[in-house]
């Protein structure tokens, strides 16, 4: 049954979506664009279908966006695929969960080279298969020297869970004399977070019609701007991605000081 929900084609963008996107690529565009992807479920379920029929779709819409953000000029794009409280969901959907990163990057990790994709990963890795382990694994090496947009995939991650770690280590130098509390400012936080690679989000999406933040890079998000959308996952596609790049591109700014 999921065989038959495989797009075998991505279709061309139309003439309008083209032209949106060139006109996009003119403002400033949002560097890092994080989205929450919501809906799954409900998406399987509207039709009847099994929950994991859901994120074999929600998968799909995982490779059509990336390669449309890619081509609109995004620089890091991160997907909360997995969170840590994920886990108490049924076995059977969070065994499937767990397959997902290995059929998904093994199927299109060519293309994400060819398209000079870089995929990156953060989360607590600790408790995952060993088989999603080793498909990360693969992919985080393979595309090490790309580039391009920054695919980073959230898995097995909670915002709190990070940020308790993020203290640990910085109490652990304190102790150790590597640093002293009066130190500790922001920008020491922020470069013990997952994330200290990476810039700060201009944009978080969530589909589904959900508003919460559901412990996802709470840190990061403190200047960010957010846009909900009632769309599920498995339907939001390139058209949805510029109405909140648009939308985006509308906003002032100002981080707490006047523009």
């Amino acid at each position: 049954m999921l065989n038959k929900l495989m797009r075998k084609k991505q279709p061309a963008l139309n003439n309008d979506l083209l032209r949106r996107k060139e006109l996009a690529q003119i403002e400033q565009l949002p560097s890092h664009i994080s989205i929450i992807m919501d809906g799954n479920g409900r998406w399987a379920k509207n039709r009847s279908l099994p929950r994991v029929a859901g994120h074999f779709e929600g998968m799909q819409t995982v490779r059509k966006i990336t390669k449309f953000a890619n081509e609109v000029g995004i620089k890091t794009l991160t997907l909360y695929a997995f969170s840590t409280e994920n886990w108490k969901r049924p076995k059977i959907e969070v065994d499937y969960l767990m397959k997902l990163p290995e059929e998904f990057l093994g199927k299109y990790l060519p293309e994400l080279i060819e398209q000079n994709v870089q995929v990156q990963m953060m989360g607590n890795h600790d408790l995952l298969p060993e088989h999603t382990k080793r498909a990360i694994n693969k992919a985080v090496e393979q595309t090490s020297h790309n580039n391009g947009l920054i695919l980073n995939f959230a898995l097995n991650y909670g915002s709190r869970d990070e940020i308790v770690q993020s203290v640990k280590q910085i109490v652990n130098k304190v102790q150790h004399g590597s640093i002293s509390s009066n130190e500790i400012t922001e920008e020491l936080i922020s470069s013990h977070l997952m994330t200290k690679e990476l810039s700060e989000p201009d944009l978080l999406i969530r589909t589904s019609g959900e508003i919460r933040l559901s412990n996802f890079m709470l840190w990061q998000l403190a200047y960010t701007e957010f846009w909900f959308t009632d769309t599920l996952w498995p339907d939001f596609d390139e058209a949805c991605l510029m109405d909140a790049i648009e939308n985006y591109q509308t906003r002032n700014r100002k981080y707490g000081g006047l523009k």
